[in-house]
């Protein structure tokens, strides 16, 4: 790594330079592939989503990326949107169906309500989903991680009564922050998304002005500031959108939170009711970190490659002084990965310990050992952010790691030392 890393941070640069993600030409503009340390980033951050959804009552559900044009001419998509997908594909010159790539999960998720029926002590039942879909972004507005034509996106839709509307969508606000102080991502702004002029909205007032009602009791429920925006919203609804900023102050919206009557009224969706009759519900669409192509640009940007310990590639790296203590620093390895942690040597091959030190100061938790500590069975520790709580036991010490990682967050260490 050159000093360059220190310059205002590009995730296209750092991205590069860290080896977690590569474009080529031959795959395609928009569609960036992902290096092994960037693909622990991405899971790490997935099954960090996958546990706080289940956590918060949510069930999982996998759905095809593909789906019938029909599907998509119901949802509103298709007459809304189709500017934003890709072309339908016509698979034989005999076949009458029209397939196309999924410009969003919710059409799909609404058919997995509608496969059985519902009675209303089943709600709010909370459906998720971490699924492709794709976006016919033009060549021009491509860039890095950002924006892409292959989405991976953390997705959930909560179908719920009305009356349950509110509290739903404020424990998605919840879950959002609390996602962000893990990350340490910082919100610059929360933004009531409204329509604005033109046709691209369903043209339905009274489903505008109950949807927004409802947003705005949430913001105000939750004590959260707020600013409107016309011409905002989404096609069928307007939104809570939650801005971050890169570090140019450039701003993006990175979760949001939605409520929608479109939807369950054109899938003809229902619940039955204490009183035996058929009801509609409310469908609450909701992303803590919305794509995970973003969510990953923007930390890469955010922490300048160092990410939390919890999130970094690699946790942990065991520096032997000499070829003499490299037995001792092999099985240091391996004892931290039977507890969890990514680890791994860097020997003498690779440099002067300064040397190596330097190389890998992105990593949270640096284990030197010399003779004095391979004879004593400990080791030293050095922090990323230049502290040195000293020597431990190595069970003891990889004990404190594994811990600290496990509870996620930010810091590194349990105090000062």
């Amino acid at each position: 790594m050159n000093d360059s890393i220190r310059e205002l941070p590009d995730h296209r640069r750092l991205g590069r330079e860290l080896g977690l993600f590569e474009t080529d030409p031959l795959m395609g503009a928009g569609l960036p592939y992902w290096l092994p340390d960037g693909a622990v980033v991405r899971h790490t951050l997935e099954e960090y989503i996958r546990e706080a959804e289940r956590r918060a009552g949510y069930r999982h559900v996998y759905s095809p990326a593909l789906g019938k044009r029909e599907l998509y001419e119901i949802s509103g998509h298709w007459g809304h949107y189709r500017d934003d997908m890709y072309p339908a594909m016509r698979l034989g010159a005999e076949e009458s169906e029209e397939i196309v790539l999924r410009p969003s999960l919710c059409p799909h998720h609404a058919l997995i309500y509608r496969s059985r029926s519902h009675s209303y002590r089943e709600l709010p039942l909370r459906i998720a989903e971490l699924g492709s879909m794709y976006r016919a972004e033009l060549s021009g507005v491509l860039g890095g991680l950002t924006r892409v034509r292959a989405i991976q996106l953390n997705d959930a839709h909560i179908f719920c009564t009305l009356e349950q509307a509110v509290q739903e969508a404020r424990g998605a606000l919840e879950l959002i922050a609390r996602a962000y102080a893990d990350l340490g991502i910082e919100a610059v702004r929360h933004r009531l998304s409204l329509p604005g002029e033109g046709g691209k909205y369903v043209a339905d007032p009274e489903l505008w002005r109950r949807a927004t009602a409802l947003l705005r009791e949430v913001l105000e429920e939750s004590g959260i500031d707020y600013e409107e925006a016309e011409g905002e919203a989404a096609f069928y609804g307007p939104k809570i959108d939650v801005q971050i900023a890169d570090p140019a102050g450039r701003e993006s919206t990175l979760s949001t939170v939605q409520i929608d009557f479109h939807q369950p009224a054109r899938f003809d969706l229902h619940y039955i009711g204490a009183d035996g009759a058929k009801h509609r519900p409310v469908m609450v669409h909701r992303s803590i970190i919305g794509s995970v192509e973003r969510a990953v640009a923007h930390l890469i940007e955010a922490h300048r490659g160092a990410f939390p310990a919890w999130l970094a590639p690699v946790q942990v790296v065991v520096l032997p002084v000499s070829e003499e203590q490299a037995g001792q620093a092999a099985a240091v390895v391996r004892e931290a990965v039977e507890l969890g942690l990514r680890a791994e040597v860097a020997g003498p091959g690779d440099g002067s310990l300064g040397a190596r030190i330097r190389a890998a100061r992105l990593v949270p938790y640096q284990v030197v050992i010399g003779a004095r500590e391979a004879a004593e069975g400990r080791a030293a520790v050095r922090l990323r952010d230049g502290r040195r709580p000293g020597e431990l036991p190595v069970p003891e010490l990889l004990r404190r790691i594994a811990d600290r990682v496990a509870r996620r967050g930010i810091a590194l260490w349990d105090r000062p030392e």
